[in-house]
């Protein structure tokens, strides 16, 4: 566990690790040596001068004040070693998710990433603050006071020692009894975590629909199975707590009947027997907190499992020597790329010139978000390339690469602030005028200018303070503040009235003028405003050229766009028309 631990946050902190650990070994030899005083102290006592008792009694109370002495010495390392553990793994953690390919961020990491930064992390670096201690404890002090009455009466020793490999059989069977059912407790805490998230997130949706009254049988459904699942791990447990218990009391009971037939035989004193007796019944104690300490340990490698493997989950590699582009036109070169056992996009190759606009237009699944992605190396491609500046993006500096790349996508995520701190996370270092500026630009002015606090005005999380349309103006602001030469946009008017759809088209014109841009477009109108079109459909590009053209051609995109500009189409809800809930695009993440 300990080897583990140090194997996740580094050899830095096994030094401090290594201390602790001979620390509380120390302390727990200390405690069961201390029991071995009560020999001669009650030998003197029982004796015919009790006086005599009274320099044994001092040496007991200053053997036990030693004890308290370390023991509150290792209890301090073991509080200051779990906290700065903690705190080492949270930046460590942070650090490596920060790392991570953004295309690793899918909804089913919500519930999992949630419940393990939260209770998973303080449970498995709470191990050295609250569990070693008396893990230590329960091993070493039965073994040291065991060896004391052996030095008194070997019989009594070896009769005491049996316990030794029934307690650590019990253990083992317990902690394998207990595996499975320990797997499937998590699955459901995270999936339970999961669903409080969703039905936060779908308020709205619920409401909407009037059913604020019911019950959401999903949330019930996960909060019942992990019921039932936390129900499971008890049951599990159960034998093992039972089987520890009834093991040590028999042990117990055995050392009692031997004691009693040994000092009726002559072969022990009354002293002699009333302390093995003591140290018997205070051995008992730390081996029946085993079941306890053992179920958290199991729970905490657990946990500490679950981190590795989100820790060993491999980063987008740098390159060893970065090459830098030499201007900021696209390129996808016969890419290829896979997820979830199939083939989003095949072979795919075109070119977006300097400067120009590519508008990628389709059915839902086609591939055309996963093609926007791409260039911000969300994921890595299967096979092929796509450059930057004649660059592959994977040689290119994840930093240096950002730099040149603004997204604005219809999910627009803002942090708890305000609103110019939002807007700041384009360009930190943006001057005043450079953010009002930008603000301008974006028509945000005008949102600033009717909310109280104007630029102070928090935006709540995730943005939820605001509408739609003006969290879209934020987030056109940050993408203009950032003055990236390479825009990724997504339709992002899709959802809005027409006054923010509006002011959101004036500001993604401002956006997209000058710089290289691909976008996914949902509205025909967008499409009109491209250099060059292409239809994607099954992965593949099935037409490309102006718009115009292919309009000419009378192909796919011809009658895709018939159905789409056709009054009676509009009105008909789903024909062509994608969409673009959150519940859809979690069941399409690839459209």
């Amino acid at each position: 566990m300990i080897r583990t631990l140090l194997g996740v946050l580094g050899d830095e902190y096994a030094p401090a690790m290594r201390r602790t650990v001979i620390l509380m070994t120390i302390t727990a030899v200390a405690e069961g040596l201390s029991y071995a005083l009560l020999v001669p102290l009650l030998r003197a006592l029982l004796g015919g001068t009790p006086a005599d008792a009274v320099p044994w009694l001092a040496a007991f109370g200053a053997g036990v004040a030693l004890y308290a002495v370390l023991r509150y010495i290792s209890d301090l390392s073991g509080m200051r070693v779990g906290t700065t553990m903690l705190r080492g793994m949270y930046h460590r953690l942070g650090g490596h998710l920060a790392r991570l390919p953004l295309g690793w961020y899918d909804a089913d990491r919500i519930g999992e990433v949630s419940v393990l930064a939260g209770r998973g992390l303080l449970q498995a670096m709470g191990v050295a603050a609250h569990l070693l201690a008396p893990f230590v404890s329960a091993l070493v002090t039965p073994v040291t006071i065991v060896a004391v009455m052996t030095a008194f009466d070997w019989r009594m020793g070896l009769a005491a020692s049996l316990a030794a490999p029934v307690v650590a059989a019990i253990q083992a069977w317990t902690a394998r009894a207990t595996a499975a059912a320990d797997a499937g407790r998590h699955e459901r805490d995270t999936e339970a975590a999961g669903r409080v998230i969703e039905y936060l997130q779908a308020q709205p949706v619920l409401r909407t629909g009037g059913r604020t009254g019911e019950r959401f049988r999903l949330l019930d459904d996960s909060l019942r199975e992990a019921q039932r699942a936390s129900r499971r791990t008890v049951l599990a447990t159960l034998p093992g707590a039972v089987g520890l218990t009834l093991t040590v009391q028999a042990i117990f009971t055995g050392l009692l009947v031997l004691g009693a037939y040994l000092a009726l035989g002559g072969h022990i004193g009354a002293a002699e027997l009333l302390v093995i007796l003591v140290l018997a019944a205070r051995c008992a104690d730390p081996l029946l907190s085993l079941a306890d300490i053992g179920g958290k340990l199991r729970a905490a490698r657990s946990e500490l499992a679950r981190l590795e493997t989100v820790l060993r989950t491999e980063p987008l590699p740098e390159p060893a020597e970065p090459i830098r582009p030499a201007h900021h036109g696209l390129e996808f070169d016969a890419v290829t790329f896979r997820h979830g056992g199939r083939t989003v996009l095949d072979k795919v190759s075109l070119t977006v010139p300097e400067g120009q606009r590519l508008a990628v237009v389709g059915p839902s699944g086609a591939g055309k978000t996963t093609l926007l992605r791409l260039p911000a190396r969300f994921y890595d491609v299967d096979g092929g390339a796509v450059r930057v500046g004649g660059v592959d993006v994977r040689a290119i500096a994840a930093e240096e690469l950002m730099a040149r790349i603004a997204i604005v996508f219809q999910d627009v995520y803002l942090f708890d602030g305000t609103i110019e701190d939002n807007v700041r996370l384009g360009r930190p270092g943006a001057t005043e005028a450079e953010v009002r500026a930008a603000a301008a630009a974006a028509r945000l002015d005008e949102v600033i200018e009717r909310l109280p606090g104007g630029w102070a005005a928090n935006v709540g999380e995730g943005g939820a303070l605001l509408s739609g349309g003006e969290r879209q103006r934020v987030s056109i602001a940050r993408a203009l503040l950032k003055d990236a030469p390479i825009v990724l946009l997504d339709e992002v008017t899709s959802a809005l009235d027409p006054v923010n759809e509006a002011a959101v088209h004036e500001g993604v014109e401002r956006l997209m003028a000058g710089r290289t841009v691909v976008m996914v477009a949902h509205r025909m109108r967008t499409v009109q405003r491209a250099d060059r079109v292409i239809f994607l459909d099954g992965g593949r590009i099935a037409e490309t050229g102006g718009h115009d053209e292919l309009l000419g051609r009378g192909g796919r995109y011809a009658g895709f766009w018939n159905i789409a500009t056709a009054p009676a189409a509009r009105d008909r809800a789903g024909t062509f028309v994608q969409d673009r809930s959150p519940a859809a695009r979690a069941q399409s993440p690839h459209d």
